[in-house]
């Protein structure tokens, strides 16, 4: 699959579990929700965890048991939120990662001197 087909599958999903039951969400809590995903990744990290380990929790609020976690979970965590608000949005994802790349083919080496 391409981006686009993952964004449309990943939204299709979303709906279907009634994340967006009212027809939109709030674009603020949408964005947050991003930046938690980035903060479990980092959490992962922080206490040890080798960042490409899955590992398997029981999730007794849900009663899901072998819920998968750990960094490479969050990172796909990341990119399913952005690919649902894309598609919601009508955004061209593929499109969008088409031109940011070419143009950071086109910049200096460390943008010209930035420490990070």
């Amino acid at each position: 699959m391409n981006l686009s087909e993952y964004a449309e599958q990943i939204h299709k999903t979303a709906v279907d579990h009634g994340w967006w039951e009212n027809g939109d969400r709030n674009i603020g809590e949408v964005m947050m929700l991003i930046v938690t995903e980035v903060a479990e990744a980092f959490e992962h990290y922080r206490h040890g965890q080798d960042i490409t380990e899955v590992f398997y929790l029981d999730d007794k609020r849900e009663g899901v048991k072998d819920k998968p976690d750990g960094v490479p979970i969050e990172l796909a965590d990341i990119l399913i939120r952005v690919l649902d608000f894309a598609h919601y949005n009508g955004i061209d994802i593929e499109r969008a990662m088409q031109i940011k790349m070419a143009y950071n083919d086109s910049r200096p080496y460390k943008h010209g001197g930035k420490k990070c």
